[in-house]
């Protein structure tokens, strides 16, 4: 399968993939896109408010999309849909500990009345850097008087001024209102948010058994508390039954996750893979699979990181990601990781 996939797209010329996503209004136009990729898309003629990038990256199986954590609005979202944006699907946004806002909420139906599929986002605990739990300095801004003497001969004073100076103090425990902080990672707070991430994603409407993609930002290791803490979560909302638990991670730390949560995955009887995002900018190329960034068990692949794009004169700064599903939350995006571990493991 993948074989024929690279063949497909050798065939696709690379400066018309980097114009179709760097240029913006007045810049290559979609009439242009869809003569230079013809050739492979083959149906570029018959296309309807699409790309002729996006036709390709359909018939090959890579789905482009973009995320961003404010909501851009409803008049953006549908003039990059209809506008010549390549991007297929969108990240939506849960409101979360860690992402309390809640811009997205209630335009599920908006989103998808206009096409987009989506990647349903639930921003948990993080580790922000330091050890869970383990006592640790932040930067305090101090004052304090200091007198001096200035001045020459009978001239010459006491004057007083206030110095302020940046010292490392212990950080204090979180305030009582506190909603992220890293002394919160713990297998009982994954608990406690996976049946809020599930509790809101039916707030949502969003149908039994869609995926939701816990976010577990950069680790410079992974601590134990943090691997209590996704397994904890992932093994609560599998029991919950209602939806699917996925993860988004770092390709630093995506390795040791995928090895947890594939066992919370046995150990719950299921035998298919767990759906992950893998956040790599190296070597990003929208012109591989996700499984082909190194992590066979990857899904959706983030290579783009704080973008601006501006397409039908909305800029909106984004990440950007190829899937292997046109709705990465939807089921069928665990057939394609099965059949890419297949694949994988066949060559």
């Amino acid at each position: 399968m993948h074989r024929r996939a690279k063949a497909a797209w050798s065939l696709v010329s690379c400066a018309a993939v980097v114009a179709a996503l760097a240029v913006s209004d007045g810049g290559l136009s979609r009439a242009r896109l869809a003569g230079l990729t013809g050739e492979v898309a083959g149906a570029a003629a018959t296309l309807t408010g699409q790309t002729a990038l996006l036709a390709d990256a359909v018939s090959t199986g890579r789905h482009m999309g973009f995320d961003t954590g404010t909501y851009p609005g409803d008049a953006a979202m549908r003039a990059w849909r209809t506008g010549g944006a390549p991007y297929e699907w969108t990240g939506y946004y849960l409101p979360a500990p860690c992402h309390p806002d809640d811009g997205w909420s209630g335009k599920r139906e908006t989103l998808t009345g206009m096409g987009y599929g989506l990647a349903v986002i639930y921003v948990g605990q993080q580790t922000w850097g330091r050890t869970p739990g383990k006592p640790h300095l932040v930067p305090v801004s101090v004052s304090r008087k200091v007198r001096t003497r200035v001045g020459r001969g009978a001239k010459r004073r006491w004057v007083t001024r206030t110095v302020t100076q940046t010292v490392m103090r212990k950080a204090p425990p979180p305030p009582k209102n506190a909603t992220c902080n890293a002394d919160f990672v713990s297998a009982a707070r994954g608990v406690t948010e996976a049946k809020d991430a599930a509790d809101r994603t039916e707030r949502e409407g969003f149908a039994r058994g869609t995926t939701v993609f816990l976010d577990v930002e950069y680790m410079d290791f992974t601590p134990r508390a943090m691997r209590d803490y996704y397994t904890a979560w992932v093994r609560t909302v599998l029991a919950d039954g209602r939806y699917r638990p996925g993860i988004y991670v770092h390709t630093n730390n995506a390795d040791v996750v995928y090895n947890d949560v594939k066992q919370e995955y046995l150990a719950a009887g299921l035998t298919d893979e767990p759906p992950f995002w893998v956040a790599k900018a190296h070597g990003f190329d929208i012109h591989k699979l996700p499984s082909e960034m190194g992590h066979a068990f990857a899904a959706v692949w983030q290579g783009v990181l704080d973008v601006e794009q501006t397409w039908a004169g909305h800029k909106i700064p984004i990440d950007v990601n190829v899937a292997g599903s046109p709705s990465p939350s939807a089921a069928s995006l665990a057939s394609y990781v099965t059949a890419a571990l297949n694949s994988r493991n066949s060559d």
